[in-house]
């Protein structure tokens, strides 16, 4: 995959360390890791030769964008697509169909090309990175506002949009009559691999993920994830479609499962990899001679049709009726040129609708545009009207955003889930057991597959929208590792703890959670009281002994924590008492079981001045 004269181990550790350097230095200097990817790329590349094959990194680390649609497609259940439907085929069609007319017309106007190589190079111009701006929008923390949403509504479309760009090709080609049979077969071909998609995300994914769930297999669970990605990805690339398109379908098919957060956590890094080094590969790509020889060429063409597309792209923004501002950011996120302009050029040159010299200044204005891209952002701040105006947030997303975030659905978990459900509270639940998944399905719960104590799971499942995180495990080891993670990655969370026992409860407490609870202590309370009850003592007596033994067992904890665990010990109540530390009793108290019954009222009647 990579050059042959290379050696495959220094080439991979050059890369690494570009990514190690490089990323955090730019993202320090604000410029954002993209670019400081682009640059690790262009060193490595063009300007040490340590690596000269940066097509074949481009073509294999493509697998990030892959990934990068996968996730996303996770993100959007369908009801949520639906939503986006009229921004996707409506400004999304508007657009690659109104910015490839216009450049298509200016170069036709200044004589550039022949008209078939015009419409290709428009349209494919007329694409957008969806790496470069959907990362750049994670950066920024603005995927889920406005125009985040817009922005990846136009984003999808053109991933569609690929498909019949592709199909023209062949058409404006020279003897493109042998070829008019093919993109009908080819359509076909796409609607049955679209369809087998389809029908194994309904029936087959959720049933396999629940099998392998139940194994407990850590790793087998994230081969089964690259699985799905990569089988769906490579079934869209055979009918002709993106790879990334079949990654976006099969995420969508997930997105309402159970098991949506586990997979996201488990395609995460895999998606971080691979998308930096897309943007490496990017830099590694640019060809300095095409660049030396037609610099000026290319110097004029990327501020021009990038100052094009951003000015189509406001019009249109406006027309759809968003404001100002939100028709600014989109504008200036969709200017560059995008990765697949790449295969589109590709496919002209080799169709003999361009020459591969123009081919190599196309890919060269296409890279140049991305690497500007972070300016291009920075840019449109300037036009923005009131720029630190509070941004219209989307919180339709299925199990983020949540107030609580509940680690843990066993019978305890159960019980305060429902409190707060009554009380109006929304509440993301997570359980790492598929059986108990399950059987909350049945009764109308609905939870979600993971592992909290990995932190990916807790990203994925919105843990930094929540207020509160109730850990309600069963298994105070588990329970330590997820509240030591907590503490330590989001130390303003509040934490509300599920207790095992009395020396958990102290261990706990010195580890400042917010809230704990042993799972037993108030159960115990409330049965000790009804006992009471049923053997004759009065509700209200039988209440404050309860109360005064809450109080006894709170003292004795901030003995213990100061003073060790056998401190204490003279506050615990180990045989029968007279109700002396509640009452002052009005003469000396007698066993109950040996006072008559027209006497009881008596000995147990409380005196009106409480006890000190």
């Amino acid at each position: 995959m990579l050059s042959q004269s290379g050696n495959l181990y220094f080439q991979a550790l050059a890369l690494l360390a570009g990514a190690i350097i490089a990323a955090p230095l730019f993202k320090r200097l604000g410029l954002g890791t993209v670019l400081g990817y682009l640059a690790a790329g262009l060193l490595i590349g063009p300007l040490a030769n340590l690596i000269t094959d940066g097509e074949q990194v481009l073509h294999f680390s493509e697998l990030g964008v892959v990934f990068l649609l996968f996730v996303i497609g996770l993100e959007l259940k369908p009801s949520r697509l639906w939503t986006l439907r009229h921004a996707i085929f409506g400004l999304g069609a508007a657009q690659v169909i109104v910015t490839g007319a216009v450049l298509t017309a200016l170069i036709l106007a200044f004589n550039l090309m022949m008209w078939q190589a015009a419409v290709v190079t428009g349209f494919g111009l007329a694409l957008s990175s969806t790496a470069f701006a959907m990362q750049i929008l994670e950066e920024r923390g603005e995927t889920a506002t406005q125009h985040g949403q817009t922005s990846f509504a136009i984003l999808l479309f053109q991933d569609l949009a690929i498909v019949p760009l592709l199909a023209m090709i062949p058409v404006l080609a020279p003897g493109s009559a042998q070829h008019q049979a093919a993109p009908l077969g080819q359509f076909f071909i796409a609607v049955i691999c679209i369809g087998a998609i389809v029908a194994v995300g309904r029936y087959l994914l959720n049933p396999l993920f629940r099998f392998i769930a139940n194994t407990g297999a850590r790793e087998v669970m994230i081969a089964a994830a690259l699985f799905v990605v990569l089988g769906a990805a490579v079934l869209m690339q055979f009918a002709g479609l993106s790879m990334a398109m079949g990654a976006f379908i099969a995420g969508v098919l997930l997105a309402e499962s159970s098991y949506r957060h586990e997979l996201e956590a488990d395609i995460e890094p895999f998606r971080g990899v691979f998308l930096g080094l897309f943007f490496m590969a990017v830099g590694l790509s640019l060809d300095l001679d095409v660049i030396v020889n037609d610099w000026l060429a290319i110097l004029l063409a990327v501020p021009v049709f990038m100052a094009i597309k951003a000015l189509v792209v406001y019009l249109l923004a406006r027309l759809f009726r968003s404001n100002h501002n939100d028709a600014i950011r989109i504008a200036f996120f969709l200017p560059q040129g995008g990765e697949f302009g790449f295969v589109l050029f590709s496919a002209a040159a080799a169709a003999g609708l361009m020459s591969t010299s123009t081919a190599s200044e196309l890919v060269a204005v296409v890279t140049l545009s991305m690497a500007v891209m972070p300016l291009s952002v920075a840019l449109g701040n300037k036009f923005l009207v009131d720029p630190n105006a509070q941004e219209e947030i989307d919180e339709d997303f299925d199990g983020a955003g949540a107030d609580v975030m509940m680690i843990g659905f066993s019978r305890y978990g159960q019980i305060a889930a429902q409190i707060l459900l009554a009380g109006g509270s929304d509440v993301t639940v997570i359980d790492a057991s598929a059986d108990r998944i399950r059987a909350a399905g049945r009764f109308g719960f609905r939870i979600y597959f993971g592992d909290g104590t990995r932190k990916e799971v807790l990203e994925a499942a919105g843990i930094r929208q929540a207020k509160i995180v109730a850990v309600c495990t069963h298994k105070k080891e588990i329970t330590d590792q997820i509240v030591e993670m907590i503490q330590a990655e989001y130390p303003d969370i509040k934490l509300f703890v599920r207790s095992y026992d009395r020396v958990h409860t102290l261990k706990l407490r010195a580890r400042g959670v917010h809230y704990e609870l042993r799972e037993t202590f108030e159960s115990g309370l409330v049965f000790g009281r009804r006992t009471l009850e049923e053997l004759g003592v009065s509700e209200e007596l039988a209440y404050e002994i309860m109360e005064d033994i809450r109080r006894r067992d709170e003292d004795r904890l901030h003995i213990q924590a100061s003073e060790g665990l056998t401190a204490g010990n003279d506050l615990l109540l180990t045989r029968p008492v007279t109700p002396e530390p509640l009452i002052k009793p009005t003469r000396e108290a007698k066993r109950i079981d040996t006072v008559p019954d027209e006497e009881r009222d008596v000995a147990v009647e409380p005196d009106p001045t409480p006890a000190e």
